[in-house]
C-alpha cells in the first residue's frame, strides 16, 4: 500500500483527496479541497471515484488505510494520508468548513 505523510499531501495540488470520515466529521472541518465519501458509503459510490491517481484521508489513517488496500484490490490507483486530518490540524494548516 502507498502511503504519504500529511506534509507531502500539503506539496501536492493537482491529485484528488478523498476523506472517508462520516459526514458529520467532515463538516466540521477537512483539508481544502477533499471530497467526502465516507467510508460507510464508498462501496456504493464507486462511481464518483477519479479515474486517475488519487489520494485517501480519514481521521488518523486507520480507516484510510482500509479503504485504500479495499480499492487497491479492485484496481483502483488509492494513497493513503498518514496521520490523517487530525496530523494535519495537529500541524497548523488550514481546515475547510462548510457554511451552514
Amino acid at each position: 500500500m502507498k502511503s504519504i505523510t500529511v506534509t507531502e499531501l500539503a506539496e501536492r495540488s493537482a491529485t484528488p483527496l478523498i476523506d472517508v470520515r462520516e459526514t458529520d466529521e467532515f463538516a466540521a472541518g477537512h483539508v481544502p479541497g477533499a471530497v467526502n465519501i465516507p467510508m460507510s458509503e464508498i462501496g456504493n459510490r464507486l462511481e464518483e471515484l477519479p479515474s486517475e491517481s488519487f489520494d485517501v484521508i480519514c481521521q488518523a489513517g486507520g480507516r484510510s488505510a482500509r479503504v485504500v488496500e479495499a480499492l487497491e484490490a479492485r484496481g483502483y490507483d488509492a494513497t493513503n494520508v498518514e496521520g490523517g486530518t487530525g496530523e494535519w490540524i495537529a500541524q497548523g494548516r488550514a481546515v475547510e468548513v462548510p457554511s451552514a
